[in-house]
């Protein structure tokens, strides 16, 4: 349990970093990565992946509006039904979180070998079926 509260602190180090100069926090960095790799997904849709409520959603998704990261447009067969989509600001911050992570990945796959990815890769498809089976 230690080796994992370490690796998770040392995963998120630099990104809560860039994070915290913008006064944001990892709920925003989930928002944006979801929709980052799901364009135009419905405001429905994000809170369902994110297993969270509207009112939990309500704060930090207006923030990224607000600061121009996130656009909400309506969707073309139904008004009411609202579309979310990174700007172009959002896309670079995004991918500026998203790649420091992917660098530190990279670089401990590369030390660990292809069999501890593997099982790596296998323990977390693992813990995200059981967080699924309890939804």
């Amino acid at each position: 349990m230690e080796a994992f509260f370490f690796g998770y602190q040392a995963f998120t180090a630099k990104a809560d970093e860039m994070l915290e100069r913008r006064g944001l926090s990892r709920v925003h960095q989930r928002i944006v990565f979801f929709i980052a790799r799901y364009p135009s997904l419905s405001v429905k849709e994000l809170l369902a992946l994110l297993g969270v409520s509207k009112q939990a959603l309500n704060m930090p998704l207006r923030q990224l509006l607000e600061m121009h990261l996130v656009d909400s447009v309506a969707a073309v067969d139904d008004k009411r039904k609202r579309l979310l989509q990174l700007t172009s600001d959002g896309v670079r911050f995004e991918a500026a979180l998203r790649r420091e992570q992917v660098k530190l990945l990279e670089r401990v796959f590369a030390e660990a070998g292809e069999a501890a990815v593997d099982g790596w890769l296998a323990v977390n498809k693992a813990l995200g079926q059981t967080q699924a089976l309890a939804d």
